[in-house]
């Protein structure tokens, strides 16, 4: 064999490896979590969405008005509440399993709505489904049922139509 080629074939094949790496590197915080703009204003997405995590079997466990927080401290920032939501029958899945619960760390499941400076309203989590493949067996299908059930409360949340629950 060609002692060039092979020279030339092992170098592409590392160039390959590394710009896949620079490539998977960069992408990945936008792989990692969803963003969504929301049609309505920042307290009409907010009821819409406290209404239809109750509807969807879910619990709002707490809200962390951020906005609220930093301004305590001198801060000013735009509309920012993080919400900590739970499913208890996935939850005691996961927690009653001992090797399972080294993801507790990702519990309670968090979504966040705020306003950004072009002054529209935004809806952010973490893509629970993509997270879970690594760990796979009972972790992965978990959190990827309670992904699958989050993502019909968001979806209910950004249409149009929604209308927030008194």
């Amino acid at each position: 064999m060609n002692k060039k080629l092979v020279i030339v074939g092992a170098s592409a094949l590392v160039l390959g490896v590394l710009l896949t790496a620079v490539v998977g590197f960069y992408s990945m915080p936008s792989m990692m979590m969803m963003e969504d703009r929301s049609p309505h204003d920042f307290a009409t997405t907010v009821a819409i969405f406290e209404h239809e995590v109750r509807e969807g079997g879910w619990s709002v466990l707490t809200t962390h008005d951020m906005q609220q927080v930093l301004a305590g401290h001198g801060h000013e920032v735009d509309a920012v509440k993080i919400f900590e939501l739970c499913s208890s029958k996935y939850s005691a899945e996961i927690l009653t399993l001992d090797d399972e619960r080294i993801v507790s760390p990702l519990m309670p499941c968090r979504v966040a709505i705020y306003e950004k400076s072009n002054g529209h309203t935004y809806i952010t989590r973490m893509n629970s489904q993509l997270m879970a493949k690594p760990f796979g067996g009972v972790i992965a299908s978990v959190m990827d049922k309670a992904a699958v059930e989050t993502e019909v409360v968001i979806s209910r949340v950004l249409s149009p139509s929604a209308v927030a629950q008194q």
